[in-house]
């Protein structure tokens, strides 16, 4: 259950549209829905702001739409990662809002659409070195997205052809926060790191050859970065950088009203 539902409730139950008896038993649920074979958290976006996201890979397609229906019921957004086509058929079939990207590999389910924010809102920029690193950094931006926060790309922008992440310098010094991905060894992001002012998240990918070590060089480089303000998520991890991105987000969004209001 997300905030903006159990304050429905509870204004549903202050009109007297339902009963306390009703409302107690929409939160019997409260900590969590015990599934037999998952435990779901379903006040998880009450303590942290965001719904429990389902990691489809190594579940059954059965399990996956069980969760994803369930999941529904107590909020109005549903995502879960490393879903397969398979998993997305399955719970499209039953969902037909469910929507799949076959290059994030996101599954998500939207019960209603917001608009788009406009250019005036702070974003955060999700740059990749090649187009092989397309997925993990689609896996960000989605994320971003998905959550109800501002994202502009830069793709295909590596150190081997520094012109090109060069002609990007506008989009660097005004973003909030920064995804920065890349394989191989992992060198665009220290470049990043020390054109921006504002923090930067690294994502190495398992992306390279033999030596790159199926994303180590890239995640070793990263983590040695000589450029400060750099944090850096697991190998392929573009869902995590894309949550702790959106974070960074609000918390400059909640610190500038704070300021406003003052």
């Amino acid at each position: 259950m997300d905030k903006e539902r159990l304050n429905s409730l509870l204004t549903q139950v202050q009109s007297g549209k339902i009963t306390i008896e009703q409302a107690a038993e929409e939160l019997a649920s409260l900590p969590y829905l015990d599934l037999g074979f998952a435990r779901l958290d379903l006040h998880r976006a009450l303590r942290t702001g965001s719904a429990e996201v389902i990691f489809c890979q190594g579940k059954t397609v059965e399990q996956v739409v069980t969760i994803f229906e369930r999941l529904a019921q107590h909020h109005d957004r549903v995502m879960g990662t490393r879903a397969t086509p398979q998993m997305a058929a399955a719970v499209q079939e039953r969902m037909p809002l469910a929507k799949y990207d076959s290059l994030s590999r996101l599954l998500t389910y939207r019960r209603v659409e917001t608009a788009p924010l406009d250019e005036n809102y702070p974003y955060v920029l999700v740059a990749c070195a090649g187009t092989a690193d397309l997925p993990m950094a689609e896996e960000a931006a989605q994320t971003v997205d998905f959550m109800g926060g501002r994202v502009v790309r830069a793709y295909d922008i590596g150190v081997a052809g520094i012109h090109r992440l060069l002609s990007n310098l506008d989009l660097i010094r005004k973003a909030t926060v920064i995804v920065s991905v890349a394989g191989m060894e992992g060198a665009l992001t220290s470049v990043i790191g020390g054109l921006a002012s504002c923090p930067v998240i690294g994502v190495p990918t398992s992306v390279g050859y033999g030596a790159s070590f199926q994303g180590l060089a890239a995640l070793l480089a990263m983590l040695n970065s000589c450029a400060p303000g750099v944090a850096v998520v697991n190998i392929d991890n573009g869902f995590g950088a894309g949550l702790f991105a959106y974070r960074i987000l609000q918390q400059n969004a909640a610190f500038i009203q704070a300021g406003q209001q003052t």
